[in-house]
């Protein structure tokens, strides 16, 4: 073998880490020679059980070993390397090439068979073919794993269209009282989606599929239509509580004056949870003085649990403020939180604002939010959630 000028690598393949495996030294540092001249980054091992010691430590690109060594030859590394699953490219070199060894290279799928002594050239040429070859193939397979996870990804997304259709022809409503406790009466109800679909099991996983889907206002407006058929004709002065996500607010068939809600509108409280973005509305506040005009009274749901904190008792004005679970929940044994539930209240009053406390759920509970001054409760205390009209338990 001797040294002769040789091609370079390409610019991709420049520093690719190569593995010489060679138990003559001279051999190996004439191979190492050349390929650091060539633009690579070499390794070296002195047999096949040292080359696979290596691969344990550090990831090279190619392998570059010759065929007969002690511990482990060629062959054997090319076999272990295939049974492990390690898709190296191979160069084997021989000086004794037989017609079984090339056949066993092919059946191990070495990526070159060269014979000694190699022309430089000849080296360089298969190191580089091979890289290239494998890079190519692993091209091919990113984008085949990749057309797979689109079509998959694509599956999923019909398989949730067609499951979100189902749940909307499945929804019904349920309601949960809202107690006055100085009048040991209810003071309105809550209406709560629910849908016999399994698929969207419970009322998160049908508004995420609505977000995904883009379809927020098709469940909206369906809530909104099924909601108020218990109040047609009710004799009752009890209110209405609906839940409106903030792209509800962009949906014109919400202001409209045959809208299923409409003709009781005096009676009807729409929550804005604090929870969705009520910053991508641009237009809040003149959406909120239509629905006004109309007889809607607004609250604002959830404060305690959302990131926007008291700016959207600013941007909306609402007429009610309903607590989330997270501050009523311990609030007998927690004085941080029966603080805050104090400080909210009392800011609230100011504002002319009823507070609501949700997720009642022990005496305790309500006594503390009693003697803070709130008179409005809902929890499982009281009743839980079903089908109209559930009385209240005090």
């Amino acid at each position: 073998m001797t040294e002769a000028a040789t091609a370079k690598p390409s610019a991709s393949q420049l520093g690719a880490r190569v593995l010489v495996v060679d138990d003559e030294q001279t051999v190996q540092q004439l191979l190492v020679r050349l390929l650091v001249a060539a633009g690579y980054d070499v390794r070296t091992a002195n047999n096949g059980e040292e080359a696979l010691r290596t691969l344990e430590r550090e990831t090279v690109n190619l392998i570059v070993t010759d065929l007969v060594m002690p511990k482990a030859d060629g062959m054997a590394l090319l076999q272990s390397l295939r049974e492990r699953a390690i898709d190296v490219p191979v160069v084997m070199i021989t000086g004794a090439p037989t017609t079984e060894s090339a056949m066993h290279a092919v059946r191990y799928r070495a990526d070159a068979y060269l014979t000694k002594p190699v022309d430089p050239s000849a080296l360089i040429a298969a190191v580089g073919n091979a890289l290239h070859l494998r890079s190519v193939a692993n091209l091919h397979r990113e984008a085949y794993e990749q057309s797979n996870t689109e079509n998959a990804r694509d599956s999923q997304l019909r398989t949730l269209t067609t499951n979100f259709t189902n749940a909307l022809q499945a929804i019904y409503m349920v309601y949960q009282p809202i107690v006055s406790w100085s009048r040991k009466q209810a003071y309105g109800y809550e209406a709560l989606v629910r849908s016999t679909e399994k698929s969207l099991p419970h009322p998160g996983a049908l508004f995420e599929a609505a977000e995904r889907l883009d379809r927020t206002s098709d469940l909206g407006s369906e809530i909104r239509a099924r909601c108020g058929a218990p109040w047609h004709g009710l004799t009752s002065d009890y209110h209405l509580f609906v839940n409106l996500h903030s792209q509800d607010l962009l949906d014109e068939t919400l202001y409209e004056e045959n809208a299923p809600l409409a003709p009781f509108a005096s009676r009807v409280v729409l929550e804005l949870t604090e929870r969705a973005a009520l910053d991508d509305v641009s237009d809040i506040g003149s959406r909120i003085a239509r629905l006004r005009t109309l007889g809607y009274r607004i609250a604002v749901d959830d404060i305690g649990a959302g990131y926007s904190g008291l700016n959207s008792l600013a941007t909306v004005q609402p007429d009610f403020v309903k607590l989330d679970i997270s501050l009523v929940r311990g609030l007998d044994k927690d004085a941080v939180r029966r603080r805050l539930v104090q400080l909210l209240t009392q800011l609230c009053n100011d504002l002319k604002i009823s507070v609501v406390a949700e997720g009642v759920e022990t005496v305790a509970e309500r006594d503390a939010l009693i003697d803070l001054g709130i008179d409005l409760l809902q929890g499982y205390l009281f009743a839980r959630p079903a089908a109209p009209f559930v009385a209240p338990v005090f």
